[in-house]
């Protein structure tokens, strides 16, 4: 795969999660613990979407860290190379993930 192409599909995925971390944003804003408007158990409804999501969102900045920096090593001409021990990472683990910073070895 050309470094183009390589470029062309992180980006697209930073796009997508860039999308659904907009996309969930209402789910993440304080929940109104008004009792007159909301019952008990649509607040605890509300509390639990809110915390899953924001859980998800904290997964998901991990993930665009991780794409950020495989931009990076794409510019930097190391992209492809294990940060840990600078071998080269298998193209069929870089297919499945083109962001993964580790090689097999240094993964487990």
């Amino acid at each position: 795969m050309t470094d183009a192409a390589i470029r062309k599909r992180l980006e697209a995925i930073h796009g997508e999660i860039t999308a659904l971390s907009e996309a969930a944003k209402d789910n993440r804003k304080p929940v109104a613990l008004d009792q007159q408007s909301v019952g008990r158990l649509s607040r605890m409804d509300s509390l639990q979407v809110q915390a899953m999501d924001k859980a998800q969102e904290t997964a998901r900045q991990k993930r665009l860290v991780r794409i950020d920096a495989a931009l990076i090593r794409l510019e930097a001409g190391d992209y492809g190379y294990c940060v840990t021990c600078d071998e080269e990472i298998g193209a069929r683990r870089l297919e499945l993930d083109p962001a993964v910073p580790l090689c097999i070895r240094c993964a487990k």
